[in-house]
């Protein structure tokens, strides 16, 4: 990790919704998931947030360096849309060794939808490759 990687660091994404990444396409093999209204689903709501989050650290890792995801704290608040642009506001809070902290605000047209905390860890991509069962 690159000294740069401080608290206070921010990083805006905009996210425009597709009709793929709703409910019913979550898990298609569930009866349940398939028979929701097509509103963005949680699951994919946490990834856009996560991959927010990645964007505001990516120039700030040392070549070879990831971060996974490592705890959410997330509400979800309010359904969005298909057509609609889920606007993700994320902030490096807190740095404690190689665990990473950001604060998320998530918003639509309509107002926020998400509001909470996110953990990341940096580690080594070849190191956690070699650890992955076979």
């Amino acid at each position: 990790m690159k000294e740069s990687l401080a608290p206070g660091l921010t990083h805006t994404m905009n996210y425009p919704v597709p009709e793929d990444r709703t409910v019913p396409h979550l898990l298609p093999e569930a009866p349940e998931f398939r028979s929701m209204p097509k509103v963005l689903a949680t699951g994919y709501m946490v990834g856009i947030i996560e991959w927010a989050c990645m964007q505001l650290i990516a120039a700030h890792l040392d070549e070879g360096e990831i971060s996974l995801g490592t705890h959410v704290d997330l509400s979800h608040q309010a359904p969005t849309v298909p057509g609609s642009t889920v606007t993700v506001e994320a902030e490096l809070l807190g740095v404690d060794r190689r665990t990473l902290t950001f604060g998320i605000t998530a918003r639509d047209e309509h107002g926020v939808i998400s509001t909470g905390t996110h953990q990341r860890g940096v580690v080594s991509r070849d190191r956690f490759v070699d650890k992955l069962p076979s």
